[in-house]
């Protein structure tokens, strides 16, 4: 198990650091839903990542992180009238 959560952690932090570089470099905007969502399913990586090794303080940041891409999806989403 150890493994596949070494795994997880690594892919969220490569998907975490590629949506803020993508951000950066003007590739992605701020209030897209592909931004949102790759910050949403890398701080899920994250928080099984650092539960699994019992770094508390980083899961709830994470969980934090993870309410804050939801509201971004939720408020930034297409309007259909």
């Amino acid at each position: 198990m150890k493994p596949f959560v070494e795994i997880v952690g690594w892919l969220a932090a490569a998907l975490i650091l590629v949506a803020y570089g993508l951000l950066s470099a003007g590739k992605l905007d701020g209030k897209s839903a592909v931004y949102h969502w790759m910050n949403v399913i890398g701080a899920v990586g994250f928080v099984v990542n650092s539960g699994y090794n019992g770094a508390i303080p980083s899961a709830a940041l994470n969980v934090i992180w993870i309410g804050i891409g939801v509201f971004g999806l939720v408020r930034y989403r297409p309007r259909t009238e």
